[in-house]
């Protein structure tokens, strides 16, 4: 994903930052990661509190198979509908609830 697209899809929850990790990117706001792009995905910060809306919003937590174990190891990032992909006002939302998430979860 474009660093100019990202930033103008978050414009709505003000200024953010970006940092490379794992090829992708890290996304932040006053120094608090709430959101990742990992693979040309979307994921978002998130809660047993914001867990409900996210499903109804056909968002899937990120999971992965760990290589030690080999159990399913599920990551606090969801998928981002590809709807908000499109529209910046339902990605505001979104954002907003994966910043609270982030908060919570001391960044």
């Amino acid at each position: 994903m474009d660093q100019d697209y990202l930033h103008d899809l978050f414009a709505g929850i003000g200024p953010i930052s970006l940092r490379r990790m794992f090829g992708g990117y890290g996304i932040y706001q006053d120094g608090m990661i709430f959101a990742v792009v990992l693979r040309d995905q979307l994921l978002l910060k998130g809660d047993a509190e914001v867990a409900a809306d996210y499903e109804a919003a056909g968002m899937v937590r990120w999971q992965y198979v760990g290589k030690r174990h080999g159990k399913q190891v599920a990551m606090p990032y969801w998928t981002a509908p590809e709807s908000a992909l499109d529209d910046p006002d339902e990605m505001t939302d979104l954002a907003r609830k994966a910043l609270s998430a982030a908060r919570r979860s001391g960044g």
